[in-house]
């Protein structure tokens, strides 16, 4: 009865969160996108009911017509019906036609009352574009300008459409984009002569586009002049890869953006940075470059104003500046502030704008828009282990307008309740220290025993780099477990309090960790309960994790129109991911006295292994030892080694194959690699903001006696 009066307890804080949460208005922006979907539902409707007739359509419905007239419609329902706007609905719909691929389309109105008009259609055959001629393109082979002239076509249909139908306005579009490609290969003097068109047929039209290459330029010799400061050598170091590319006028204006932001990161707010180049003074097509640098003085950080805030304190803002007093301005540092406060989800918008104060100083002038601190969460899923999965949460970031947040959230599945209250201190005494509470309420109905779980838990916490944090942890929790079917034999403790002391850090490698990661990432735990503080159990436990990612999209971000240039298989690749992780973790009793080694870690204390990220060729909690019925019974030391590719398929689908191995023993005196067991897979993933849904099948190699040949999994988030 107490597990569901808790339970109660937090689905009745969520209610009063409900409240809450339907007094706060809209922010600005999210009142205007509602209004202006309402206003597009509104000529939708009028667009429909209009007082209009079409004629000679086939190709298309009458209702897609008229919605793509909505905007023409609805002026003539509010001012009514004149010759003037009868013709301009016309046109547009030619236009419509045109677009796909209706050439010879013509389209006439008719006034046939006050109230009434007709467009009478002529739609003339569906003309399609056959072949794109090209003329002096001595250095690009044709198939790949071929991609840039049809492009602005294809991007509307499907790959597997054979035929792109005439578009004369894309056609002319795509001669442009074979222009700027040129251009991009360092022909800055290319021409595109515009577009001519040849109909071999009624309905197939061959496009023919002249070009005039000119000289393909390189970089040459980069002179510097002004205080260099930290010398040429240093300067030519920031674009080593720009000067191996062919030149044009985007890699020259990189090389100012380039030393400014080396310059500024050391502290020169004010430095101008100006590059020449004098295409026409070249030797063989080596283009000279002038690079005026003029640094100024090193500035730094003075006071800092807020303006904008309503329920949050300007003293939390002023507060994460405290430190920067006196200090060298830094980009990079403003940047990571400014990343770390948006985090926080306390703003919609937030400007930091250094200015120049008595000769080198920067006071920083921070211009914000609170967002809306409350907020309700529901969720539904489906996991192949926890069934149906239903939770709720309301959110206040900003208790007291002290910018601390506090989370009530209530979660059913089909195996499970569970309520929990978390609260945030990410700045405990304005220091660089982070607390965090949790209470919660658990009940599980696992395979062979049930359990209920009552506890807290309190983290402090420190970045103590930009790669490497670490935490002390408090825990206390008190378990029972129940309508267990396992012999109480292999059960261990059913009902005890278990507090501990523990400590966990975190080494995060990785560069864009959220886009296209790529580095090392390990973090590891260590607990320890015990007598001492409280604790029916003493044991010491510590797992650790590593894993890294390869990607093979470049670390650099590509300069406007150098995407355009890559292959199909080049953004195939680009777009993949190879991923390796192992993890371990034991489980060591402190104290036998009084029972066997065994029975010494009660089950809810013991690891499992198998599932959805494990080891994907066995169902959940399926690896490893089992009592007589075929319950997992869990053991006290396990390894999981992961690798996988992840590989796109079309849009945010991707494909990943996978193979995985791990054990798990029964006794934390006998560690090792012994007892492995493997999975081999395949599987699907779509990518969501909140993560991806992943659906996996993994193959058991080497089944045993009453092991399955594999398992599907289906399951949100990532696997290792």
């Amino acid at each position: 009865m107490k597990r569901f009066s808790l339970i109660a307890l937090f689905l009745g804080l969520t209610s009063i969160g409900l409240l809450a949460q339907n007094a706060i208005k809209l922010p600005e922006q999210e009142q205007r996108e509602k209004e202006k979907k309402t206003a597009a539902k509104v000529e939708e409707k009028v667009a429909q009911q209009a007082n209009l007739e079409i004629r000679g359509n086939t190709a298309f419905p009458d209702k897609e017509l008229r919605s793509q007239l909505k905007e023409q419609l609805t002026t003539i329902e509010q001012y009514g019906l004149t010759s003037a706007r009868a013709d301009d609905a016309s046109f547009f719909l030619e236009l419509y036609y045109k677009k796909h691929g209706y050439a010879k389309v013509n389209v006439r109105y008719t006034l046939v009352s006050g109230t009434l008009f007709r467009l009478d259609i002529a739609e003339g055959p569906l003309v399609h574009l056959g072949k794109i001629q090209f003329a002096g393109n001595n250095q690009i082979p044709t198939d790949k300008l071929f991609e840039y002239a049809a492009g602005p076509t294809r991007t509307r249909y499907s790959k597997a459409t054979a035929q792109l139908p005439f578009v004369p306005g894309d056609v002319s579009e795509g001669a442009d984009l074979v222009q700027r490609f040129y251009v991009s290969e360092g022909f800055i003097e290319c021409k595109i002569d515009p577009p001519t068109f040849t109909y071999v047929q009624p309905d197939l039209v061959d496009a023919h586009i002249v070009i005039h290459e000119g000289q393909k330029y390189f970089f040459g010799n980069i002179q510097f002049v002004g205080p260099t400061i930290y010398g040429a050598e240093a300067l030519r170091g920031q674009m080593l890869d720009l000067l191996r590319l062919p030149y044009t006028e985007a890699r020259l204006a990189d090389i100012p953006r380039r030393l400014q932001s080396y310059y500024k990161t050391r502290g020169y707010f004010a430095i101008k940075v100006d590059a020449v180049g004098a295409p026409q003074l070249a030797v063989q097509a080596r283009v000279p470059v002038r690079v005026v640098v003029e640094p100024g003085a090193v500035y730094r950080f003075d006071g800092v104003t807020v303006r904008g805030t309503h329920q949050l304190r300007p003293s939390y803002l002023t507060n994460r500046f405290r430190d920067l007093q006196g200090q060298p301005y830094s980009p990079d540092v403003l940047d990571k502030r400014f990343r770390m406060l948006m985090r926080s989800g306390l703003f919609n918008t937030l400007k930091i704008n250094p200015t120049p104060v008595d000769g080198d100083l920067l006071h920083l002038n921070i211009e914000l828009e609170e967002a809306k601190p409350k907020e309700l969460g529901l969720s539904i899923g489906y996991g192949s282990y926890e069934g149906i999965i239903l939770g709720a949460s309301f959110t206040n970031r900003d208790i007291f307008g002290y910018g601390r947040p506090v989370t009530t959230s209530v979660e059913y599945t089909q195996r499970s309740y569970k309520g929990e209250v978390t609260f945030e201190d990410p700045y405990l005494f304005n220091t660089v220290y982070a607390l965090k509470t949790r209470l919660y309420a658990v009940s599980f109905d696992y395979d062979g025993y049930s359990k209920f779980e009552l506890g807290g838990q309190v983290t402090v916490s420190r970045q103590i780099t930009n790669a490497y944090s670490a935490g002390l942890v408090l825990s206390g929790r008190h378990v029972d477990i129940t309508d267990a079917s396992i012999d109480p034999t292999l059960l261990g403790r059913t009902s005890y309090f278990i507090s501990s002391i523990g400590f966990t850090q975190t080494l995060d490698l990785r560069k864009n960790p959220l886009v296209a990661p790529r580095g090392l990432v390990f973090d590891n735990t260590v607990d320890l309960a015990t007598r001492q503080i409280g604790s029916d159990i003493d044991l010491l436990r510590a797992t650790g994790r590593v894993t890294y990612y390869h990607s093979f999209a470049p670390e650099q971000p590509q300069l406007t129109g150098e995407d355009l240039q890559k292959s199909g298989l080049q953004k195939f690749i680009e777009r993949s991911l190879l991923a390796f992780g192992a993890r371990a973790g034991i489980v060591a009793p402190l104290d036998t006295s009084g029972t066997t080694e065994a029975l010494a870690i009660p089950i809810d204390e013991r690891f499992f292994s198998g599932g959805s990220t494990t080891v994907r060729s066995f169902d959940e909690r399926q690896l490893g030892p089992h009592d007589n019925e075929g319950n997992p019974i869990g053991g006290e030391y396990y390894t999981t080694f992961n690798a996988e590719y992840t590989f796109p398929i079309y849009g945010e689908l991707l494909g990943a194959v996978f193979v995985d191995a791990g054990n798990l023993l029964p006794n934390a005196s006998s560690p090792g690699l012994n007892d492995l067991r493997y999975g081999i897979g395949a599987g699907l993933r779509y990518n969501l903001p909140i993560g991806p849904v992943r659906l996996d099948y993994g193959v058991n190699p080497s089944p045993r006696k009453d092991e399955s040949f594999g398992a599907f999994h289906f399951s949100f988030g990532f696997a290792f």
